[in-house]
């Protein structure tokens, strides 16, 4: 089986600014999506929280920014306000493992670019930082299934009712054994 290679952007289309913010408090991750934008020709700049993503937004507002949407400090929406507030044309991606038409409308509203769910890879962050316009990025190479998008709500629910198993159930509108069956096993790919 062949192996698709990824491109590279062009230089040309980063333009002068290849400033990019980073602001995710998974640190594994966050390391790794650095190294991969510096890779391609990215200034790279991170934050584990909103209190860190704020204040380089306000000190040094980059050209593009990913921010997570859930941090352990609040919400990811607050760094896009302020960045939005320090510099309006900066392109921002909305990054979360919990995804809802919800949140993306407001993360589109407040100023974003894009929203991806995780995981997402570089090649799909940076085609979303890219896009121009009325330009949708391609879709990605390996979306979640349906079967992982209905966990992934089902596990946001959970912890939303602080693992109480009965309440989730019930806001599920679900039969608590078959909750209890679904969190027992492993998440779907």
């Amino acid at each position: 089986m062949e192996r698709k290679t990824v491109a590279e952007p062009d230089l040309e289309e980063l333009g002068e600014d290849r400033s990019l913010l980073l602001v995710d408090d998974d640190d594994a991750f966050l390391r790794r999506l650095a190294k991969a934008m510096e890779k391609r020709g990215f200034s790279v700049e991170t934050a584990d929280s909103v209190a860190g993503g704020s204040a380089i937004a306000t000190a040094r507002p980059p050209a593009y920014a990913v921010v997570d949407l859930r941090l352990q400090d609040g919400n990811g929406l607050d760094v896009v306000e302020v960045l939005r507030g320090k510099r309006p044309d900066s392109r921002v991606v909305v990054l979360t493992g919990y995804g809802a038409i919800a949140t993306a409308v407001a993360a589109v509203k407040i100023g974003a670019t894009d929203y991806l769910s995780k995981p997402a890879d570089a090649t799909d962050i940076v085609n979303a930082l890219l896009a121009k316009g009325e330009d949708l990025p391609p879709p990605p190479e390996n979306p979640m299934s349906a079967d992982r998008v209905r966990w992934e709500h089902i596990q946001r629910v959970y912890e939303l009712c602080d693992r109480n198993v009965s309440e989730t159930a019930r806001r599920l509108n679900m039969h608590r054994r078959t909750l209890q069956r679904i969190l027992a096993k492993r998440s779907p790919r």
